[in-house]
């Protein structure tokens, strides 16, 4: 059995990996969340309440502005980090980098490994068009506050070249696209869980590389492998990469 403690606990994927957590041998022995509600552990409004409860790894499905204080935690009680959390800066990588000479940290905008797959493709398919207009289209629901997506920045990242320039919507412009430009379109509407599509766009053909995700659960499944994973690492930064290798 694996101890968990929850960051984000209340939130949407909080309650999913309380759901599924017993598939997968896990006990949430804690949680913390500024909107305490009632969950089937002990919940703190916040790490400076918190109580280890005898966690082994930690787990932050929040946003970014908390990540000095789920480091502080993590470092302190020498716990590995699973960091789920997306729209990170310069500053906050920093951050990561240096934790990690402590601890073992996993960090992924994306845990599902349908997402990891697209990232490898399209990768590929980049590497395989040269010369073909790249373009980046995300889909969530009305609630999601971050554009474009953290899985979008991540397929950018693993499309773009030396000479390539993110262009995040084209409403204010008023020129032909550059030969440089990867478009990156978001879409916010209803409840729409995630759908993520590559485009691949030359003279007189088109190859679309695509992946939806119909329920959140898939990605507190692959929270939890993982949890496993970081648990039986040394201090580090690691991510699906790493896992996948594995």
């Amino acid at each position: 059995m694996l101890n968990i403690l929850l960051s984000g606990a209340c939130g949407r994927m909080g309650r999913e990996i309380a759901h599924i957590a017993c598939e997968h041998d896990v006990k949430i022995v804690s949680g913390v969340d500024v909107n305490v509600s009632d969950m089937p552990f002990p919940v703190y409004p916040s790490f400076d309440l918190c109580a280890l409860h005898d966690a082994q790894v930690l787990v932050d499905f929040t946003r970014a502005e908390n990540l000095p204080f789920v480091l502080d935690f993590a470092v302190k009680n020498k716990l590995p980090l699973l960091l789920a959390a997306t729209g990170y800066g310069e500053k906050d990588l920093s951050m990561i980098r240096d934790a990690a000479k402590v601890i073992p940290i996993f960090r992924s905008a994306n845990l599902s490994l349908g997402v990891h797959v697209l990232k490898l493709l399209s990768k590929k398919a980049a590497e395989l068009l040269p010369g073909f207009d790249i373009e980046i289209v995300e889909k969530h629901h009305n609630q999601k506050l971050d554009a474009p997506s953290g899985t979008a920045n991540m397929l950018y990242d693993a499309v773009k070249n030396a000479q390539s320039v993110p262009v995040y919507g084209r409403h204010d412009r008023t020129q032909r696209r550059d030969k440089n430009e990867i478009g990156l379109l978001s879409v916010r509407g209803g409840t729409v869980t995630g759908e993520h599509e590559v485009g691949f766009y030359g003279q007189e053909e088109t190859v679309l590389i695509s992946h939806s995700a119909q329920n959140r659960r898939i990605f507190a499944h692959g929270a939890m492998r993982a949890c496993r994973f970081i648990c039986d690492q040394a201090p580090g930064e690691y991510n699906m990469d790493d896992m996948i290798a594995l």
